[in-house]
């Protein structure tokens, strides 16, 4: 009997402080990772590991790296000490290296903000052997879409693939405007519509050229890496035409902090709610 395949998930994590700071969008990841099937492993891709050719991180014990600057002394001292996933590092490289990327192993990265934040919220016991695999920023989404496909088989072997990012990311409206009652930019609702419409029709094409094409694409996402592993996630489901879409509102007034479940075994909004 062939396993189910795990969900894949694109989560936004904001800034640094939402370590220490939940508001809405800790809750969603805790009550999304109490719903989720347990994975054996997870590998996660963030915006903040970008390599010009994929490279996985091999080690077998985690480190947390703390890869920001100028917030409070408790955000440093936080760890997340899971144990590393050598052998899904290989298997990683070995699908990338099949589908014609030139993948390598890496023993010196570790977790940077955008992989153990929100592991934080989703698995808080650290008891889930993890890997990082890292981003291309020069390429694409229809390079990162491609290795999605090429990653799909991880989901069936019980891995959570799991993409960080932040749905609308324009730190320097976020630096301008001081938003302090974070109201939010009425542009991000025409951005947030549009492509949640278009990946629900599965418009690839469209999405691909979303800078092009989106309403306010450039100004949502000046550059666009915390929005690239989206497209890793939605390439990685079985079915990338069941989704579930998580809306956690916005920090800042201008970061989106909207998640997303693609495949077959998605748990619905109401599932992670009643968690």
């Amino acid at each position: 009997m062939t396993a189910a395949a795990l969900p894949s998930l694109y989560v936004s994590h904001g800034a640094p402080l939402l370590a220490i700071e939940p508001g809405r969008t800790g809750p969603l990841l805790s009550a999304l990772g109490r719903t989720l099937p347990r994975p054996k492993e997870i590998l996660v891709i963030s915006p903040h590991w970008t390599t010009p050719t994929p490279r996985v991180g091999s080690l077998a014990q985690q480190r947390t790296i703390h890869d920001f600057g100028g917030f409070p002394r408790e955000l440093y001292e936080l760890q997340y000490p899971a144990a590393g996933a050598p052998a899904l590092a290989e298997r990683t490289a070995g699908l990338l290296r099949g589908a014609g990327l030139p993948a390598a192993l890496d023993d010196q990265w570790g977790l940077d903000h955008g992989a153990w934040v929100p592991l934080r919220y989703l698995y808080p016991d650290a008891d889930v052997p993890v890997t990082q695999l890292s981003l291309q920023r020069q390429q694409g989404p229809e390079y990162h879409y491609r290795v999605g496909q090429a990653l799909a088989p991880l989901a069936r072997e019980g891995v959570l693939i799991l993409t960080s990012g932040s749905f609308t990311h324009n730190l320097h409206e976020v630096f301008r405007t001081q938003n302090e009652d974070e109201v939010e930019a009425p542009y991000l609702r025409e951005f947030v519509a549009w492509f949640t419409e278009h990946m629900a029709a599965l418009d690839l094409q469209a999405l691909f050229d979303y800078r092009a094409r989106a309403p306010h694409a450039q100004r949502a996402h000046p550059t666009d890496e915390h929005l690239l592993p989206i497209f890793v996630a939605l390439g990685a489901a079985d079915d990338a035409a069941k989704q579930t879409h998580f809306d956690s509102g916005s920090t800042f007034g201008v970061l989106r902090m909207d998640a997303f479940a693609f495949g077959s075994a998605a748990p619905t909004v109401a599932d992670v709610m009643a968690a």
